[in-house]
């Protein structure tokens, strides 16, 4: 028995220094929060990166089979590029402390706090890692370049790829981030734009505009009489899946956006909003279609769904779920008719970039000036109320100003680019290799080399 006591003595002799320094070094609640904070933005960020699968999938369902080994691929090309110039410029000129319209200080992050002290004044709010910070800024800036490609599909030249995708990572979207993000003239007059309609998806959209627009129409898309003929997608199962993990990785890009994971948990009232209107957008498109059509169209709903996601973007912390039904519903049959003249008036918009991420994004910012709650934008500290809401129209014309001020930067900055690189090395691929299909002339191999070959032998060798 002595035995046993003197064991457990010195059992407990050996342990209680090491219980009384685990004692001293527990984390304090200050520490908790900003360790909880950390890895719900690093989630976030990871969610909103792979959105890449999302788009790499909707865009190869929604083209043909000739072009879906190229369309995914550059999908992962086009995200290394940004990354790189992201990390190198972007980021800095997006967030760095500067003057109004971009910041001049934070290039070639280092991930240390030092250099977030020294350099990013505007992200100070936060007590993330300046590391994560940044991991989450790229996939916005990521997802926005993805948006950028939608006008290039099927017939843009590899090398105009390595070209512009780092040229807008550098001189086009973290200038417009700055504006409203990072300290810039937009923040300043309160501009409300809570993850992105404009500052991600207007952005993108533009230049997928432009681009459009100086690539011409594919071969095939038209008639002599100017009447358009459809070009439907190889692979409506792989478009439907793509949309799947984007609403998904919407959950990262809208809530994520709020920095913390702590307090009152706002960011799950924000994941209320943004599935409600993607819902709404889902309905009123299918509905909308099978009016317009007599038939109820897939590929409309799925434009409907992310229309509705990219209009719920800047306002997902301004408004209440009623009205997040309203503007989901809105922005997908908004988009569904505007595609319909857009493809009528000439534009060749594969996946209907500018219609979905454009036109959307446009009304989703307008939308914070006509919803906005005075209680909601009290909480988020950003603008006023809307014009439903008491506010009149101060908050709907800095929406206003914002989207025409972003609209017109952009649009002239891709166009001068864009212009430049058809006048030099050329944007878009020879008839030849149109035809033939850019896995085979940008890659040498098909995507599906096996259904290829069956096709280039068989009765549908002449398909477009």
């Amino acid at each position: 028995m002595f035995k046993k006591l003197f064991l457990s003595a010195v059992i407990m002799s050996a342990l209680l220094p090491a219980s009384l320094a685990f004692a001293a070094d527990e984390a304090t609640p200050a520490q908790l929060q900003g360790a909880i904070d950390a890895v719900w933005v690093m989630l976030a960020a990871i969610l909103v990166i792979f959105m890449q699968a999302g788009f790499a999938l909707l865009e190869a369902g929604s083209t043909r089979m000739k072009n879906a080994g190229h369309v995914a691929g550059k999908t992962v090309l086009t995200f290394g590029l940004c990354a790189i110039a992201f990390w190198a410029v972007g980021f800095g000129l997006a967030f760095g402390d500067g003057n109004s319209f971009f910041g001049t200080t934070g290039f070639f992050v280092d991930g240390t706090e030092e250099q977030a002290k020294a350099a990013f004044g505007s992200l100070s709010a936060s007590d993330v890692p300046i590391a994560i910070k940044f991991l989450f800024q790229l996939a916005f800036a990521g997802v926005s370049l993805a948006i950028a490609w939608g006008g290039f599909a099927e017939r843009g030249k590899l090398a105009v790829y390595f070209i512009f995708g780092t040229l807008f990572t550098v001189v086009i979207y973290p200038i417009v981030a700055h504006w409203v993000w990072g300290g810039g003239w937009l923040a300043q007059i309160g501009m409300q734009d809570f993850a992105g309609s404009t500052v991600v998806h207007l952005q993108g959209a533009t230049a997928a505009l432009v681009a459009t627009l100086l690539l011409k129409p594919r071969i095939g898309k038209y008639n002599k009489d100017k009447t358009p003929n459809l070009i439907p997608g190889h692979n409506q199962v792989l478009s439907v899946l793509g949309v799947i993990i984007l609403w998904i990785g919407w959950f990262g890009f809208n809530p994520g956006s709020t920095l913390s994971a702590m307090n009152d948990g706002f960011f799950g009232y924000i994941a209320l909003t943004t599935n409600l209107a993607a819902a709404a957008g889902a309905v009123a498109a299918m509905i909308v279609s099978w009016m317009y059509f007599g038939k109820a169209d897939i590929p409309s709903m799925l434009n409907g769904v992310l229309a509705a996601l990219v209009a719920i973007t800047a306002a997902c912390a301004f408004v209440t779920p009623r009205d997040a039904v309203i503007i989901g519903a809105v922005s997908g049959i908004l988009t569904f008719f505007t595609a319909q003249w857009f493809e009528k008036a000439g534009v060749d918009d594969p996946i209907f970039a500018f219609s979905v991420h454009g036109i959307a994004g446009i009304w989703g910012t307008l939308s914070t000036g006509l919803f906005a709650t005075p209680e909601l934008s009290a909480k988020v500290g950003v603008g006023k109320a809307g014009l439903f809401y008491g506010g009149g129209l101060e908050q709907l014309g800095v929406q206003a100003l914002g989207i025409f001020g972003a609209f017109l930067f952009v649009l002239i900055l891709s166009f001068v680019i864009l212009y430049l690189i058809k006048v030099t090395i050329g944007l878009r691929v020879t008839e030849e290799e149109e035809l033939v299909g850019l896995d085979l002339s940008e890659h040498g191999t098909y995507g599906y080399p096996e259904q290829m070959k069956k096709t280039a032998h068989g009765s549908t060798a002449t398909t477009i």
